[in-house]
C-alpha cells in the first residue's frame, strides 16, 4: 500500500497530554522528544492523585481530606482544593460541598455506561484512522502492540510484577490504532473515558489471558491490512469481554 500524508499531525501532544498518569519525573511522550518538561508542583500532585484513583491506590469512596494528601502529594491545601474540583469536574472525584471530597464510587451501571461510549468513540476513530493512517501511523501500531505483546505473554506466564505497566501499554496501543484519526478533540475524549474503563479493570484486576491477546494480536493485523470492518467487530468484542470478565470477579457492585 502506498504512503499516505499522515491526517494526524495531534498524536505526539495527545499522547503526551491525555495519558494524565505519573510515571515519575515527568518528561515529553518517547514519540515527540527526551527532554524535561517544566511541570507545575500542582499539576504533579494533579497527575499522582489522578494515577492513584485510576490504578485503586485511592479506593472507590475513599474520603480525601486535605491535611493528609498536603503530606502525601507535597501540595498546599488551596492547590490540592483546585485538583480536586478539577478532578471532580472528570468524575473521578465527588464533592460534597462541607463535607469534602471522596473518590467516585464505582457501580455495575457505570461500567456498562463507561464501556458503551468507549465503543462510540472508539469504533469511530478506528474506521477514520484506519483510511487515513500512514506509515508512520502503521509504525506507531506495530511498536505499541510489540510492547503490549510482550507484557500480555509474561503475565500469561504467571509474572504480575509489572501490572501498571502493562496497562500503560495497553492504553498505548489502542491509542496508536486511532491515532491517525485526525482529530485531537476525539482523542483527547477517548482518552478520558478509557482512563475510567481502566479503573473498573485495576479495580477488578482483570486480565482475560490469551483471549485479550489474540483480540489485540487480530487488531494489530487489521491495521496493517486496513480491515476495519472485521477490528470494529474485534474491538467491540473486546470492550464488551472485559466488561463481563471484571464483572465476574465480584468486586464491583
Amino acid at each position: 500500500m502506498s504512503p499516505k500524508a499522515d491526517a494526524s499531525p495531534t498524536w505526539n501532544s495527545v499522547a503526551s497530554r491525555s495519558l494524565r498518569l505519573y510515571h515519575g519525573p515527568m518528561r515529553n511522550d518517547d514519540h515527540a522528544s527526551n527532554e524535561t518538561i517544566p511541570v507545575t508542583i500542582g499539576e504533579n500532585a494533579y497527575r499522582r492523585i489522578r494515577t492513584d484513583i485510576v490504578f485503586g491506590r485511592l479506593a472507590p469512596g475513599q474520603k480525601l481530606r486535605l491535611e493528609k494528601l498536603r503530606d502525601t502529594y507535597d501540595a498546599s491545601i488551596s492547590t490540592l482544593r483546585e485538583i480536586l474540583n478539577r478532578l471532580s469536574s472528570e468524575g473521578l472525584v465527588v464533592a460534597e460541598g462541607q463535607r469534602g471530597f471522596e473518590v467516585a464510587p464505582v457501580s455495575v451501571e457505570n461500567l456498562r455506561e463507561i464501556a458503551a461510549l468507549r465503543i462510540l468513540l472508539e469504533t469511530h476513530a478506528l474506521e477514520q484512522s484506519f483510511a487515513a493512517g500512514d506509515i508512520e501511523w502503521e509504525g506507531r501500531v506495530v511498536s505499541a502492540h510489540h510492547k503490549l505483546a510482550t507484557l500480555e505473554r509474561r503475565m500469561r506466564e504467571g509474572d504480575r510484577s509489572e501490572t501498571e505497566l502493562w496497562k500503560r501499554y495497553d492504553w498505548e496501543f489502542h491509542q496508536a490504532l486511532i491515532s491517525a484519526c485526525g482529530s485531537r478533540v476525539l482523542m483527547d475524549t477517548h482518552a478520558g473515558v478509557f482512563d475510567k474503563y481502566l479503573r473498573y479493570q485495576m479495580i477488578a484486576l482483570s486480565f482475560r489471558g490469551d483471549i485479550a491477546a489474540e483480540e489485540h494480536r487480530i487488531l494489530h493485523d487489521c491495521a496493517l491490512e486496513r480491515d476495519a470492518g472485521q477490528a470494529r467487530d474485534v474491538l467491540v468484542r473486546h470492550i464488551e469481554g472485559g466488561v463481563e470478565h471484571a464483572l465476574a470477579t465480584g468486586t464491583i457492585r
